[in-house]
């Protein structure tokens, strides 16, 4: 995410979970993407919106070079169109970040045992596969 604070808080939710470690942050999709080849972390958690190359690019380029790293959109768009695109682009989970507090820990737990995990506003969605 390119804004420091919605890192902090999506920081301070996860580590908040036992067993859990924030290996690392970037403000852009391309510091994401060069950030997961020297970290490789288990989950992502990317932006739709960012800088210099947008979250659903990084996604691709991700998906291409580590494809068993699992990744999870926490964004503004409240879209089932936005939502679609970021499965398509290889995205496992879809979270708003509006709804971030409460479904965060579900959709991170879901993606990490390679489960679908989306929630638009009023509308969550596991697949169990």
């Amino acid at each position: 995410d390119d804004h420091p604070i919605v890192r902090q808080g999506l920081k301070t939710l996860l580590e908040g979970r036992s067993g859990w470690e924030v290996v690392g942050e970037a403000s852009d999709g391309a510091e994401a993407v060069e950030k997961a080849q020297d970290l490789k972390p288990d989950v992502m958690v990317l932006d739709v919106t960012m800088p210099r190359m947008n979250g659903l690019e990084a996604c691709r380029v991700l998906r291409k070079q580590a494809p068993q790293l699992e990744i999870l959109f926490v964004t503004q768009h409240d879209s089932p169109q936005m939502m679609r695109e970021a499965l398509d682009a290889g995205a496992r989970g879809y979270v708003v970040k509006s709804n971030a507090a409460r479904d965060l820990l579900e959709a991170v737990e879901a993606v990490s045992q390679h489960r679908v995990f989306t929630a638009l506003n009023g509308r969550n969605s596991v697949a169990l596969s």
